[in-house]
């Protein structure tokens, strides 16, 4: 049997110690294998990790130039969660954590989702959909 496929999310990140406290705040850890100065390792589960890396080094990773996520929209990265009630668990986290909500939430029946605007102004959504495992 092989080994599930693992999803690793690079995002540049201009004060590292206040993006890891934000998505410590949110129920996730660091692996302090991968974390350092300069980039952490914020594991979401055991196939989805998130790599925030100060912008300096994320730069030696691309030759393009870096969106300000504040104003412009790179990616919109989605969640997954086990019901209605943890899609909202989720954002009063981020909120509470200092994140935006920039849309009010979404109801389409088979599926709810709510997003926020973590501190780097990267896009994320949380989503429930009916018929999901758990």
């Amino acid at each position: 049997m092989t080994a599930p496929q693992m999803i690793f999310i690079n995002l540049p990140v201009r004060d590292l110690d206040r993006a890891k406290a934000f998505f410590n705040a949110l129920g996730y850890a660091c692996n302090p294998q991968f974390t350092d100065h300069q980039a952490a390792c914020v594991v979401v589960s055991d196939a989805i990790f998130v790599m925030l890396l100060v912008e300096p080094f994320f730069r030696e990773f691309t030759a393009k130039p870096l969106v300000d996520a504040h104003a412009q929209t790179e990616v919109i990265t989605c969640l997954s969660a086990p019901s209605r009630d943890g899609v909202d668990a989720m954002l009063e986290k981020a909120l509470a954590a200092g994140a935006s909500e920039p849309r009010p939430p979404r109801d389409y029946g088979f599926m709810y989702q709510r997003s926020f605007q973590d501190l780097d102004g990267h896009l994320w959504e949380i989503a429930h959909m009916d018929g999901e495992p758990g």
